[in-house]
């Protein structure tokens, strides 16, 4: 048995009626070529490779009285019946369809009485297509472990066997305190020098604060502005997806001599400031973005969260984009100093302090009152997916998508994945935030197109030629 980490003991405490925390991967498979595919035969093909993943025969065990955060038991077989399930979109289905179907699905939390993911089967796409929906708890992955999976389920070569799992001896109540009790005293043991350094990295982020001085376009820590995307946040949710060809995005990078991550993060800032004038009436203030960044990016990660977050400014009140993209390298630039120089494991490991019995109950009730995010507006991520184009039983899985939850006060997630020649756009909201998801996929694209005319480059995306055809939001 394993006991959960401080950021995995976040995730599951930060879960509310209305805040899920589960994570949405998609894989759309062409199966044009292969005869005679349906439900079944992906369920016996699935199943050597959904065996080879361990997280997900994980299942939660409580500590008697809540002395500790609870541990992973590995179960022994994975109930098929239960876990991968069929849905249906309605025929022909596109994009929009199967957009729709996704936000349904995000709409309702994991039974933590299970091993916490559900697989859906999509069938009713055109031109011969299903799509792969797996809803997974991020207790169990983060970013980077996920995309790890997802390399691994896709692997090219059929999968062998796993080894015999025998039914897991689960520990005794008194077993399970007694490892509570000495976790705990190691964590007493670590505390002064978590001090130490948590003090260190402060100091260290002040002083390099005051040698910079104050910047009127970059926004201040700790303050994010009040918008249409931070409310309550509602049970409900929407969601939307597009792709851009990766070499388009990667031109535009390096036309520009900043990063990819900088091409997002400005794209994010000037669809955000079409939204904001939509919804708002003004765009005055910069934004402030909540950027996962991971503490371990092995590629043979395949579990847990090993992250942290680095808090860049969005100038979403600055009209020109090639202005946008300097003040967004700008912003990333230091947050990422910052985050540096405050250690980026020091807000990790404080989370392992989190107090089991206290909470649950103080994040359900942030939820139900917040009307803003305290650190950030939304979360935006960027991560790297599989590098090669993964098949499954003679299907080509042709797009991939990812998207992570909405948080207490935020009621917009973006997240963008590479999946070998594509950068996938996909967006989550609650029902309350967008009259219509695709607003803010359609504003990514026009914010990347405005960018790459002020920059002198061809507006003529290069067509995604494997992609579902977009979708745009309803007038």
């Amino acid at each position: 048995m394993k006991r959960l980490n401080g950021v995995d003991a976040l995730m599951l405490y930060s879960e509310t009626p209305a805040i899920h925390m589960h994570t949405l991967k998609i894989g759309i498979l062409d199966v044009s070529g292969v005869d005679g595919f349906d439900f079944d035969m992906f369920r016996r093909v699935a199943y050597p490779r959904l065996m080879a993943l361990p997280a997900l025969r994980y299942q939660l065990v409580d500590i008697p009285l809540k002395l500790h955060h609870p541990m992973w038991c590995e179960n022994a077989d994975i109930d098929m019946d239960y876990h991968v399930r069929r849905a249906q979109v309605p025929v022909p289905g596109g994009r929009r369809e199967l957009d729709q179907l996704i936000g349904e699905i995000a709409s309702t939390p994991l039974d933590r009485s299970r091993p916490l993911w559900e697989m859906y089967i999509a069938e009713g796409l055109a031109d011969d297509r299903i799509a792969i929906i797996h809803k997974v708890h991020h207790v169990l992955a983060d970013g980077v472990a996920s995309a790890n999976q997802m390399a691994k389920a896709m692997d090219l070569g059929a999968p062998s066997a796993p080894l015999a799992i025998e039914d897991p001896v689960l520990k005794s109540q008194v077993e399970l305190l007694k490892a509570a009790g000495r976790d705990h005293a190691h964590l007493i043991r670590k505390l002064p020098r978590l001090l130490s350094e948590t003090a260190a990295g402060v100091s260290r982020v002040r002083r390099r604060a005051k040698e910079r001085g104050r910047h009127p376009d970059i926004a201040r820590n700790f303050a994010p502005p009040k918008t249409f995307i931070n409310h309550v946040v509602t049970p409900g949710r929407r969601f939307a997806t597009a792709p851009l060809a990766l070499a388009d995005v990667k031109e535009t990078g390096k036309h520009l001599g900043v990063t990819l991550n900088d091409i997002v993060l400005a794209t994010a800032a000037g669809a955000l400031r079409t939204l904001l004038l939509r919804y708002d009436g003004h765009a005055d203030a910069p934004l402030i973005a909540g950027v996962p960044v991971s503490t371990d990016p092995s590629p043979d990660r395949l579990t847990g969260n090993e992250f942290s977050y680095m808090t860049p400014s969005l100038p979403v009140h600055v009209d020109d984009p090639l202005e946008r993209v300097r003040l967004t390298a700008m912003a990333t630039k230091i947050a990422k100093e910052n985050h540096h120089l405050l250690g980026p494991t020091v807000l990790p490991a404080w989370m392992a302090y989190l107090p089991p019995a206290l909470a649950p109950g103080l994040f359900r009730t942030q939820a139900s009152r917040l009307e803003s995010g305290a650190i950030f507006n939304l979360t935006i991520s960027n991560v790297p997916g599989p590098r090669e184009r993964g098949r499954v039983e003679g299907g080509e899985v042709s797009e991939i998508y990812s998207v992570g939850p909405v948080v207490t006060g935020s009621g917009m997630n973006i997240t963008v994945w590479s999946y070998v020649d594509q950068l996938a756009i996909s967006v989550l909201t609650d029902d309350r935030t967008l009259d219509d998801p695709h607003e803010a996929t359609d504003a990514m694209l026009d914010a990347f197109a405005q960018l790459r005319r002020a920059a002198g480059l061809s507006t003529e995306l290069t067509p995604v030629g494997a992609a579902l055809p977009l979708a745009a939001a309803s007038s």
